[in-house]
């Protein structure tokens, strides 16, 4: 039988042990760079570290997958941004055990809908799933974490800057 997950919003402070929430409201804080007028308001969201030596690069990332998670990636060496462009994502999120295998008793499933977005720390176990149709979305990552990712997932070569690992069926609930 699978562990059910109830889906909860996205929120700065419920994300913060997996990383960063993105899309807050307009910065208060006058340290934060940040400029706004009756045409534009742009300002600092998130700093991004693709770990040390690493190139920054954007994806372009179509999820449909719908079923229940079995399986968690991480990323060992980056954070990785992803904000979803066309629809909503749940994004299920576990932080690392002492082993570096995922600490199921942190799982958590959050909603990210358009307009927000995620960072995850380097080392926090994901998956992204959609509620129906296809999603399109914007990830920030490493580029040699992707290249290692892809020679991985086409060869079966084994991975560098990522672990895949199997976990007890997660069955998603509720719309967060």
């Amino acid at each position: 039988m699978p562990t059910t997950l109830p889906t909860q919003p996205i929120t700065p402070a419920a994300f913060a042990p997996y990383g960063w929430m993105l899309g807050k409201p307009f910065p208060t804080d006058a340290a934060i760079p940040a400029f706004t007028n009756p045409a534009t308001d742009f300002w600092r969201e998130h700093v991004f570290d693709p770990g040390q030596d690493g190139e920054p690069e954007i994806l372009w990332v179509n999820y449909r997958n719908a079923d229940n998670v079995s399986q968690l990636e991480k990323h060992l060496r980056t954070q990785q941004a992803i904000v979803p462009l066309t629809g909503s994502i749940v994004h299920i999120v576990a932080r690392s055990a002492a082993d570096g295998s995922p600490d199921l008793t942190t799982l958590s499933a959050f909603m990210v809908r358009p307009g927000q977005g995620l960072c995850m720390a380097p080392d926090c176990w994901h998956a992204s799933r959609v509620q129906s149709a296809e999603v399109t979305c914007l990830m920030l990552t490493r580029r040699s974490t992707t290249m290692d990712l892809v020679a991985h997932m086409n060869t079966g070569c084994a991975a560098q800057e990522s672990m895949l690992a199997a976990v007890p069926t997660i069955e998603i609930m509720g719309n967060g």
